[in-house]
């Protein structure tokens, strides 16, 4: 993975010598550059083209372990491949030590740019990402398998969800990204069950995704049933499906008399459900349950 940044500059026509401050050294000019230069030149012109890397690369924020290639144009002693270090720094030379943690590569670009003005002349400066070992995404809550995931390439939540370990028993409604103390993602339901793209998002280095745990994801079938029990709730679960799985209705059964008992917003709601009227093709009287309903089939009066 190349994460180039690069600091545009206005070059005039015609060439224009660049001295270097330091003694010994002969002054240079632009239009003399080397073959090294030149080939120096074409490569990052090729990491631009064939890395495909989006726009948002200049975004990428820069950690401790990542791997840097820092280049100065026509300035092979200052040029070289460096990692930074645990305390966030790099050392260069020259200029010594320079902080590059929690920085883009734009802003690095132009720290070390401003560092080289006292030793190089109009010094361009360019910082290519060549390894990343900071870009990691944190995934906890109970209702997949915990875990930190390796951001190596653009990721989005989806895309995340898709490799995370059964998320069958997670209630993904109250899942959230957590990103710099702020949530700026909460419901995964309609993005990862009903497939709305639209909800989706691109996840960040040091995101925390918490997916909880569905506390009750049973749905509980009593009454004039043959056998009353609970059933492990699935998605897309019908009042219908439920009750077949429960032994289907005893003769003393009140078809037309099935209540769905459930919590919404903290209150008790009941829906009514006339079964037989699916006799007569009513699929509205087969609503989907969800997690945590009762069905209560009761008694006909003889």
């Amino acid at each position: 993975m190349f994460i180039r940044t690069h600091q545009q500059r206005h070059c005039p026509e015609g060439p224009r010598r660049i001295t270097n401050s330091r003694p010994g050294r002969a002054g240079r000019t632009m239009g003399s550059r080397s073959p090294a230069g030149a080939a120096a030149g074409i490569l990052f012109a090729m990491v631009l083209l064939f890395s495909g890397v989006p726009a948002q690369a200049w975004d990428y924020v820069i950690g401790e372990g990542d791997t840097l290639q820092i280049s100065v144009w026509g300035e092979k002693d200052l040029s070289l491949l460096v990692k930074v270090r645990p305390d966030g720094k790099i050392t260069l030379p020259v200029i010594g030590e320079v902080v590059a943690a929690n920085m883009t590569g734009r802003n690095l670009q132009s720290s070390i740019t401003e560092r080289l003005k006292g030793v190089v002349k109009n010094p361009v400066v360019t910082v290519i990402v060549t390894e990343v070992t900071n870009n990691k995404a944190y995934v906890f809550g109970g209702g997949t398998k915990s875990g930190i995931f390796s951001l190596t390439q653009r990721t989005t939540l989806l895309q995340l969800l898709c490799q995370t370990e059964d998320v069958r028993k997670a209630d993904l409604k109250r899942a959230y990204v957590l990103r710099k103390n702020k949530r700026v993602k909460v419901d995964f339901y309609d993005l990862f069950i009903n497939g709305d793209v639209s909800e989706d998002i691109l996840i960040e280095p040091n995101d925390i995704i918490f997916i909880p745990i569905n506390t009750d994801k049973s749905v509980y079938v009593m009454g004039a049933v043959n056998l009353p029990k609970f059933i492990e709730y699935r998605e897309g679960l019908t009042v219908m499906e439920a009750i077949l799985e429960a032994g289907g209705f005893t003769k003393f059964a009140s078809q037309n008399d099935t209540v769905i008992h459930r919590k919404e917003g903290g209150k008790e709601t009941s829906v009514t459900v006339k079964i037989k009227r699916l006799n007569n093709g009513d699929l509205s009287q087969n609503p989907k349950l969800r997690p945590g309903d009762y069905v209560v089939v009761s008694e006909g009066i003889f």
